[in-house]
């Protein structure tokens, strides 16, 4: 029996159970799209695509159901389109948590609690934790649906092995790279597992929405342009594990926790409830600053819980879910000095990346759902109304770039523990810093005020 089941309601309930999907499409079937992933960014694009009545491919590499690692948090920015997809009152039924604050701690333990915007939690809108697992089980199954219903079709179980181009061979410009004239035309899909059957699809446009792995994204970056896909300046390490019973963490309504541990720095620890107390606990670093520690993901959270003064008295009497502990990487948007569009490249011709396949995570919060939902809208609008692939990424960059930037300020401004104890200690004591942190969340035009010296120093010092 699963124990996270019998803690949600038991092994019966609608997302542990599979997803019918239809029969595979033949061998040679075109498209006017295909989209190669099947969590927020790749739902949202297949979904916004097909409500316009295009003809969708949707392939999923996993079977549902299925698991996704993820800090489970899905913030304000994801309700709009969830609700737009046909899924919010579905979601809202079945047990979440719903955040209403978020908890800061700094090195040396002292702690500021920044409200949500009162409007946004009043209207429920402000963000829930729920697992992955959940969440994406309730997103596909709608879409996959839509997708079907506007004359697409869905597999689950496909490992895309390979994007298929047309060389675009002629009228070469001497300014253009050989990525520049070539045309994503089609995938290869191996069937359900290493001695499975590969059959072709056919589309004039492919969006990558599979993750940090992403064999689209891998194929146009590496491929195409010879650019990295990894930074490991730019990526981060997370370890996750559920917990039952961490005091505290007892409601379906309250706050989510990031803690500044000095053990952790230049990372932090999360505590993200998702109802029924089930916890979320998890640790998070940036790749190339893990490599510099002797120790582990997963070896630094057992300490922290183990023995930090602020913890272990909360994990006194929990206990860890079995096999819930597992890591992953998370390819944040930060900005890059050398990389030839920001945060990476992120469209080609005929490709479009989305959501993590796109590194798009917050390098702050380490959030992705949003921008996953975000980008995979953008990239249906760009295809709908034929617009270019320049176009797309300028347009990505214009709508999270400021805010990604500020994160990523935010981000290096944390790996400082005297900074981060000065800046909690007074915001602990300052209803106005409080304020102003709350007015960030919600306002990326009040984030600007975190780098403006005259303001923080106005607010700081009186």
């Amino acid at each position: 029996m699963d124990p996270m089941g019998e803690a949600r309601s038991g092994p019966d309930v609608m997302w542990k159970q599979p997803i019918h999907t239809g029969e595979v499409p033949g061998d040679g079937t075109a498209y006017d799209a295909i989209v190669v992933g099947g969590g927020p960014g790749g739902a949202s694009a297949a979904g916004y695509l097909a409500m316009e009545g295009q003809r969708v491919l949707l392939i999923e590499k996993a079977v549902w159901p299925r698991d996704k690692i993820c800090g489970d948090a899905v913030g304000g920015k994801s309700l709009s389109h969830v609700k737009a997809l046909g899924v919010k009152a579905t979601l809202e039924s079945t047990p979440h948590f719903r955040v209403t604050g978020i908890v800061f701690s700094s090195p040396k333990g002292h702690s500021v609690r920044v409200a949500l915007p009162e409007e946004d939690v009043q209207r429920l809108e402000a963000g829930y934790a729920l697992p992955r697992e959940q969440f994406d089980h309730l997103l596909f199954n709608q879409v996959q649906q839509l997708v079907r219903d506007n004359g697409g079709d869905v597999i689950q179980g496909g490992d895309v092995r390979n994007v298929l181009y047309d060389d675009g061979a002629g009228g070469e410009d001497p300014g253009e790279s050989s990525g520049d004239r070539r045309h994503a035309r089609g995938v290869e899909v191996r069937m359900g597992g290493r001695d499975g059957p590969t059959h072709t699809y056919l589309a004039p446009n492919i969006v990558g929405a599979a993750g940090y792995r992403c064999p689209v994204a891998k194929s146009m970056l590496e491929s195409s342009y010879d650019e990295p896909m990894v930074d490991r300046d730019h990526y981060c390490a997370g370890y996750r594990e559920y917990w039952r019973g961490v005091k505290g963490c007892e409601d379906n309504v309250g706050d989510i926790e990031i803690h500044f541990v000095d053990t952790v720095i230049p990372g932090y620890f999360w505590l993200f409830p998702v109802a029924e107390g089930v916890v979320n606990v998890g640790i998070g670093m940036v790749m190339s600053l893990l490599d510099k520690q002797s120790k582990k993901l997963k070896a630094l959270q057992a300490e922290v819980i183990a023995e930090h003064p602020l913890f272990k008295e909360r994990f006194a009497n929990a206990s860890m879910i079995p096999g819930t502990g597992k890591g992953w990487q998370l390819p944040f948007g930060s900005p890059r000095k050398k990389a030839p569009r920001q945060p990476r490249r992120s469209a080609a011709n005929g490709v479009f990346l989305v959501g993590d396949a796109a590194s798009l995570v917050d390098p702050f919060s380490g959030e992705g759902v949003g921008n996953a939902l975000v980008s995979g809208e953008m990239a249906a609008d760009h295809i709908l109304n034929g617009k270019s692939p320049m176009d797309y990424q300028e347009a990505l960059w214009t709508a999270l770039g400021p805010e990604l930037t500020n994160s990523y300020r935010m981000q290096k401004m944390s790996r400082r523990a005297w900074l981060l104890n000065w800046f909690v200690g007074k915001a602990s004591k300052k209803p106005a810093i409080q304020e102003m942190m709350t007015e960030m969340i919600a306002s990326k035009e009040a984030q600007e005020n975190l780098h403006s010296p005259w303001f923080m120093f106005k607010t700081l010092m009186f």
